[in-house]
């Protein structure tokens, strides 16, 4: 995986986790919500994780946090 993709995925992350902590959310809530593991939500959040998100996932966590995915990928209004 390129530096390009892999700062992508740490910025989706980050992103995520700002917004779960916005909602008052921990990561066992949001990982419930969704129906994962806690411990891949925390590898998705992870700065220096390289775990994959299927869209379906992505969608489900966009929509259990109210926002929608355009927000998620503004990585420059959000970290």
């Amino acid at each position: 995986m390129d530096y390009k993709r892999m700062n992508e995925l740490r910025l989706l992350g980050l992103t995520i986790a700002y917004y779960r902590k916005l909602r008052g959310m921990t990561q066992m809530d949001l990982a419930e919500a969704v129906q994962i593991s806690r411990t891949h939500m925390s590898n998705i959040e992870a700065p220096n994780g390289k775990t994959s998100i299927s869209l379906n996932k992505l969608f489900d966590i966009a929509e259990t946090l109210d926002v929608s995915m355009k927000d998620l990928f503004d990585f420059r209004s959000n970290i």
